[in-house]
């Protein structure tokens, strides 16, 4: 059965999950965003690569730091970019998504970057454009409910391979909110796909998917047991706007438990980096401290993500 996300080439498509993207086409994502981090550091920022494309940013959920690496990232390639103000659009009046859709391909749109809170929305847009003949029309998807974020975990995948280059050597740890992080699936997708020989899920019990074991990881409940020896410890969010009920203890009591120190991070390798997707939570998930120190790699990842979302809307227009 053919990849929903590959063309009958065998070339990217959609960017809708890393769950299934075969190795071979994150590799090639990967390789093809470093040219693109030089781009940053020129006098003159842009690249002819998109010129006359139009590429709407769809954010019907909160964002800033994705939304605006997208933004700078297209405007990087001199597409044109528009991102669509949700709270006073048309889907504010009633309007369906899809119809939504049909819209914004009335406008020559080539390509649609969906954040939105519905697990599934951009699987269903990409659906929608092949089932009425528009397949030329691109989809990524920016996050979904809590299914996937690939573009968040491929910049973290460039991240990792930037400091320690081989996959097949390392030692991950996955720290915190598990159960409601589109980004911690994302990750373990694309860390097993990489072939990486040991990783772990450090956790509250409440915050673990049920069988977590099944997707190649192992958990642990002790923080301190688990980030023993761990070559890159990957901090996530607290996603209190997705939690029902009471899952966790007072932020005072969470941190005490499961807030990464510098005292519990002194288990890990002397040259482990620490990464988070952000926004941070200081004192919640993480110790200022850690934020601020030498092992901390999550500006970087900022910067990652621009080259990243280049590589991808790049491949998805055949550039």
């Amino acid at each position: 059965m053919r990849n929903p996300q590959l063309n009958r080439h065998g070339e990217l498509q959609h960017l809708l999950t890393l769950d299934g993207l075969p190795r071979e086409v994150i590799i090639s994502i990967l390789d093809h965003a470093t040219p693109f981090t030089e781009v940053a550091e020129r006098e003159v920022k842009k690249l002819p690569l998109l010129r006359g494309k139009s590429i709407f940013n769809l954010f019907f959920e909160n964002s800033t730091r994705t939304r605006t690496t997208f933004e700078i990232a297209a405007k990087r390639l001199t597409a044109d970019v528009v991102t669509l103000n949700v709270s006073t659009s048309s889907t504010s009046k009633g309007e369906s998504l899809l119809d939504t859709i049909d819209n914004l391909c009335a406008m020559n749109a080539d390509m649609f970057v969906v954040r939105h809170s519905a697990s599934g929305a951009p699987v269903l847009i990409a659906q929608h454009l092949q089932a009425t003949g528009r397949d030329h029309i691109h989809v990524i998807n920016a996050g979904d409910g809590r299914h996937a974020h690939p573009t968040q975990g491929l910049l973290d995948m460039y991240t990792i391979r930037h400091y320690k280059r081989d996959f097949s050597q390392l030692s991950i740890a996955i720290v915190g909110d598990v159960l409601h992080s589109r980004v911690a699936r994302s990750q373990i997708a694309a860390l097993t796909t990489l072939g990486v020989p040991d990783l772990r899920v450090i956790a509250p019990k409440t915050l673990l998917p049920s069988a977590v074991e099944k997707m190649g990881v192992r958990t642990f409940s002790d923080m301190r047991e688990g980030l023993r020896g761990v070559d890159v410890v990957m901090m996530l969010r607290l996603q209190n706007e997705r939690m029902a009920g009471a899952l966790l203890p007072t932020p005072q009591e969470y941190y005490k438990v499961w807030g990464l120190t510098p005292e519990k991070l002194s288990r890990a390798k002397p040259d482990a980096i620490v990464m988070h997707p952000g926004p941070i939570n200081r004192g919640i998930e993480i110790d200022s401290a850690v934020v601020d120190g030498d092992q901390a790699v999550i500006l970087p990842q900022v910067t990652f993500g621009i080259a990243v979302r280049m590589a991808v809307m790049c491949m998805l227009a055949g550039q």
